[in-house]
């Protein structure tokens, strides 16, 4: 996914920038399990969906959540549901009776789907065969007919989904602006998805220059009160600095925009990113 191939682009800027910082990178299931390992301090900095935030601040089991702040608004996840070429599924309430891959425990993935699924009249439990499989296992059992659907939520492209494009035909399903209505409806982090369209270019030769309709929600990189305001000062910098670079290589990270970076809601910003901020208003 995104965060992966970007996270490991930022650990190379940071070694650039602050070559006696060491840097350890982790794996996780996604977003939902981002949010609480940085809340409890088992990391540092992460990148989220902000749905993701709103639900931790929400729940009633949530450790650490007042401490945790923005860092930078990044770019935007788009939920992508993918079925076979040949798939009678037109629609999210067309899966019911059928395998569908909603994203690990604990991932944004899993978050979004199981709403989306709910807004369409589809019990994600009782409605569907739900399947566990993330990004790296996912787009393999769809083409392995293991899977009738799979659900993924993030930037444009996906690494994942681009290599299963040469050895599978596959298409997306469009999720409309009345399901979103619907999302809404639900209340609390739902306020965060927009209705949006994945851009015809987003997989070349896959779309045939059609945009689909779908939704978003942005991510944010978010730290902690506790952590160092200079150290965040300096990992802002960085990440605003090193958007054409890591961006040539990661589109979404094109898209990290200074006059947008600020906005990271539902989190405050930390001080040490609004020190920087301030440094570089015009």
């Amino acid at each position: 996914g995104v965060y992966q191939q970007y996270g490991k682009l930022l650990q190379q800027e940071f070694h650039q920038d602050m070559p006696e910082l060491r840097v350890t990178l982790t794996t996780s299931a996604g977003s939902q399990e981002n949010v609480r390992r940085v809340a409890t301090g088992e990391a540092d900095f992460t990148i989220t969906a902000a749905d993701a935030v709103e639900t931790y601040e929400l729940s009633d089991d949530n450790p650490g959540a007042t401490r945790l702040r923005g860092v930078a608004r990044l770019y935007d996840d788009y939920v992508q549901l993918v079925v076979p070429r040949d798939s009678p599924v037109r629609s999210v309430a067309d899966l019911k009776g059928r395998r569908v891959a909603t994203g690990l425990p604990g991932s944004g993935v899993r978050l979004i789907a199981d709403r989306v699924l709910k807004a369409a009249g589809v019990d994600p439990v009782k409605d569907i065969t739900p399947s566990s499989d993330g990004i790296d296992i996912g787009p393999a059992g769809l083409r392995d007919g293991r899977i009738d659907a799979f659900f993924w939520s993030g930037g444009l492209p996906t690494q994942g989904l681009q290599k299963l494009t040469p050895s599978f035909a596959f298409r997306f399903v469009p999720i409309g602006a009345d399901l979103v209505a619907k999302l809404h409806e639900q209340g609390g982090a739902t306020r965060y998805y927009r209705s949006t369209n994945m851009p015809e270019s987003a997989y070349r030769g896959l779309q045939n220059g059609a945009a689909v309709p779908t939704i978003a929600v942005s991510n944010i990189l978010m730290t902690r009160t506790d952590v160092d305001p200079r150290l965040t000062e300096w990992i802002t910098r960085t990440v605003i600095k090193s958007r054409d670079r890591i961006g040539s290589t990661v589109h979404s990270a094109q898209l990290v925009d200074l006059r947008t970076a600020i906005y990271t809601d539902p989190l405050a910003l930390h001080e040490g990113a609004r020190r920087y901020y301030r440094s570089v208003k015009p």
